[in-house]
């Protein structure tokens, strides 16, 4: 079975799967080093469901991100079940340093959008550190895509869950719909660095604007694709029905 099909039964059985090395050493290091960078000058302090640094809409922060908008080992599984008409909801960042604890298991879906036949947004977690249990890598209770929840019910222990272990540079792919959380970071000296892409059917609005604050400049060296994922057809700043509210 090629990669493709194997993402496609995994998503649909286990609710996640795992793409490893889809970006080289070289570029998952920039893209590191890039994000450090901007977590310096725009970082901010993330408590929601547990403690991590965050970096909001990384496309206006640094064009080296962008290639993972559109990557063509990612995107074609997101397409299957979101269509090819999909957006990017969001691409940002959760920074888990030694010492911040388990995020709090949850779906990215409101419960009153949890759909069984189809899920109606998609993540993706972009490793700039090699994944391991010790420095906070995300976890995921495989199947909980399929449970009509929005996250455990309350007392329920969660036996099942899994933590990926890959280099950086790999990526995971699961339904919006499937239970994950961060990792706790027990190391004593290494940041856990990641990239969430959030992808979203065409009828839903932005999660965060990627044109505010998009250098014009930048518009030129997108690709099409990227152009149709941010709805920048007709350049940053350019009203959409569907987003008219943000501008």
């Amino acid at each position: 079975m090629n990669e493709f099909d194997q993402a496609i039964q995994e998503l649909e059985i286990y609710g996640f799967t795992l793409l490893e090395n889809v970006l080289d050493t070289d570029t998952a290091a920039a893209m590191r080093e890039s994000l450090i960078r901007c977590e310096r000058e725009h970082g901010t302090e993330h408590t929601h469901r547990g403690t991590a640094r965050h970096v909001s809409n990384l496309p206006v922060m640094d064009r080296i991100f962008h290639q993972c908008l559109d990557h063509p080992r990612v995107l074609p599984v997101l397409e299957h079940f979101l269509e090819p008409s999909l957006i990017l909801g969001s691409l940002n960042s959760r920074i888990v340093r030694p010492g911040d604890g388990y995020q709090q298991l949850h779906s990215d879906i409101p419960v009153y959008m949890l759909n069984m036949a189809t899920p109606v947004m998609m993540n993706t977690v972009w490793m700039l550190d090699d994944f391991s249990p010790e420095i906070g890598g995300t976890r995921v209770v495989p199947g909980s895509h399929k449970s009509g929840l929005g996250g455990p019910p309350e007392g329920l222990d969660v036996k099942h869950e899994v933590q990926p272990t890959a280099p950086a540079g790999s990526v995971i792919v699961f339904n919006g719909q499937c239970w994950h959380g961060g990792g706790a970071n027990t190391t004593k000296d290494h940041n856990r660095h990641a990239l969430f892409g959030h992808y979203r059917k065409h009828m839903l609005v932005f999660q965060l604007d990627p044109h505010d604050g998009f250098p014009p400049e930048w518009h030129e060296g997108l690709t099409e694709r990227q152009r149709q994922l941010m709805r920048m057809q007709n350049g940053p700043g350019a009203l959409h029905a569907a987003d008219a509210h943000f501008r």
